[in-house]
């Protein structure tokens, strides 16, 4: 796993792209790749990102229905901007990331509704799963040019999504003790995934 690679992605994190009968791999470029969240703080929403993250993206646009995505986050890699604060998600009050080190995603169907893919699939955090559905939008796809697929590592198409799901983080045993209670920190919990990938 690569540490500087982000979710809810994915959380969330985090998806499939291909060619005709069946689904091709695509590099996720983790450069370009992020795994936000959004929570409020009495009324005023806090945003975080995970830095550490490895996403795994099979797709075809031909028929999504075999596509799949899978997304490891590792929890320590939390960064809301706040030291303080992202020490004490790392405790056993939030994410006890030294019990629980990574959060995942793993997709169990992938259909194609109007212009976007929807996966559903399992997100495990804290060592409890629940079944997400995570809609997902194309922001775009194309061919590289002959001239610059050097330049871009050998790649000769690239594509773009972006994902957005909300959970409940006491479904998963995420927050205890005084301030985690719900006039404090928000239950709800917004997850964006923005990624790009590559296919060789």
């Amino acid at each position: 796993m690569r540490t500087r690679n982000l979710i809810f992605g994915t959380v969330v994190t985090t998806f499939l792209l291909a060619g005709s009968v069946q689904a091709e791999v695509w590099k996720v470029d983790d450069s370009h790749t992020e795994i936000k969240f959004s929570v409020n703080h009495f009324f005023t929403p806090v945003t975080g990102r995970f830095e550490s993250f490895d996403v795994e993206l099979d797709f075809n646009a031909e028929d999504p229905s075999l596509s799949k995505v899978e997304a490891k986050i590792k929890v320590a890699s939390v960064n809301t901007g706040n030291d303080r604060r992202d020490k004490h998600l790392r405790s056993a009050d939030w994410f006890d990331a030294s019990k629980y080190p990574y959060m995942t995603f793993e997709s169990t169907a992938v259909r194609q509704v109007g212009d976007q893919i929807i996966a559903k699939g399992n997100l495990t955090i804290r060592g409890v799963a629940h079944e997400v559905v995570l809609p997902i939008t194309i922001l775009g796809k194309k061919e590289i040019p002959e001239s610059m697929r050097r330049m871009l590592g050998g790649s000769r198409e690239i594509a773009s999504f972006q994902a957005k799901t909300a959970v409940d983080r006491s479904d998963y045993g995420v927050g205890v003790g005084d301030w985690a209670a719900d006039t404090v920190v928000g239950e709800k919990v917004e997850i964006e995934l923005l990624l790009e990938a590559h296919l060789k």
